[in-house]
């Protein structure tokens, strides 16, 4: 049943990063990709509140791992920040490698302790 709940929150949450991606790129112009930066923010903060909550079993199955894990993206971040290198573009490179990674940590830290406080 848990491998049903992981596949299920998978595909919801890769179709909602696929929505957010199409949103992003029809409606900014930029050399940051903010449909990625976006969904890698927002899935830490609420893996953060899920941490912080101490959810288990088959409901964190279905939300931390399947749909967080499907709506967030490790490798297209990596990729994105291997052609921004590649066309030399180094402020971005170095803007969305700082905003991802301490932002993502940021985020994460932040939704932990807004649910322990809460």
């Amino acid at each position: 049943m848990t491998i049903l709940l992981v596949a299920a929150g998978g595909f919801l949450g890769a179709v909602c990063r696929y929505w957010v991606s199409i949103f992003f790129s029809s409606t900014t112009n930029s050399r940051i990709p903010y449909g990625t930066l976006c969904v890698n923010l927002i899935g830490s903060f609420l893996l953060g509140l899920l941490a912080g909550s101490g959810l288990k079993g088959d409901h964190y199955a279905l939300t931390a791992i399947g749909f967080l894990g499907g709506f967030t993206t490790f490798s297209t971040l990596s990729i994105e920040l291997v052609n921004m290198f590649k066309h030399k573009e180094y402020g971005s490179f170095f803007f969305y490698l700082s905003i991802s990674y301490f932002g993502g940590i940021g985020c994460a830290f932040t939704g932990m302790l807004l649910y322990m406080t809460g």
